[in-house]
């Protein structure tokens, strides 16, 4: 009920041509139009939340990848080598470059990846189409390296970072705008970070743990009325 309401109120207030207080704020170089309720109406009537709306790639990947559950190894571990590149950068960034990386790291394939040598680390400083930060390559390699290690152990990555959901006890009440930007780290990313810390994981702190939970489903943090939250929960 609380979602219908609050939905119809938004609406309204479109169609009735009252304009919403929004302004613009940067995520990394991006401009982003964010509004008091943290979700704007888009061409096709429904309500996304407010970062989303800068760029029609990132509205894709809010609308078809963001926060839905992942359990395919192969794309699960993607997500958290490109989570580690972002750090420092935008998303967007990083959403622009995502095929460019998959041919550079041989498609997050670990078997592929986790015989790359130092030849081929040179090779890849010298590829615009990625970010050329020599310490994240040889993290992605070292990570494909323990990401096999685990496997051994757990016998999917799927297994072991769905053993990372979150208790409802640690979630929000709600997730509006307010609350959303004060969302950066949490006591199950905190445990996240430190196991795979403990496995020889690198570049992988509880900041961008948390990204990955967003990214993969372990949260939903789509904003309570964004039309999206709905789907991601009937999933």
């Amino acid at each position: 009920m609380r979602y219908r309401a609050w939905r119809e109120l938004i609406i309204g207030l479109k169609v009735k041509g009252c304009s919403l207080e929004s302004r613009i704020e940067t995520n990394g170089n991006v401009p982003v139009q964010v509004t008091e309720f943290g979700v704007i109406a888009g061409k096709d009537g429904k309500l996304r939340c407010d970062w989303c709306t800068s760029d029609p790639l990132y509205q894709a990947y809010h609308d078809q990848e963001w926060a839905i559950p992942e359990h395919n190894d192969t794309l699960l571990f993607e997500k958290l080598c490109l989570e580690g590149f972002q750090s420092g950068l935008s998303w967007l960034t990083i959403l622009r470059k995502r095929e460019s990386f998959r041919r550079a790291f041989a498609g997050f394939d670990l078997q592929l990846l986790s015989k790359f040598k130092q030849q081929d680390v040179q090779a890849l400083l010298q590829n615009s189409g990625i970010v050329r930060h020599r310490g994240k390559i040889e993290a992605t390699i070292h990570n494909a390296q323990c990401a096999l290690r685990l496997l051994d152990s757990f016998g999917s990555l799927d297994q072991f970072f769905w053993r990372f959901e979150p208790p409802a006890s640690e979630r929000p009440f709600d997730i509006s705008s307010s609350t959303f930007r004060n969302l950066s780290k949490t006591p199950t990313s905190e445990r996240l970070a430190k196991e795979l810390k403990r496995l020889g994981f690198r570049f992988l702190g509880p900041t961008t743990a948390y990204a990955f939970m967003q990214a993969v489903g372990l949260v939903n943090d789509h904003m309570d009325t964004c039309d999206y939250s709905r789907k991601v929960q009937i999933v």
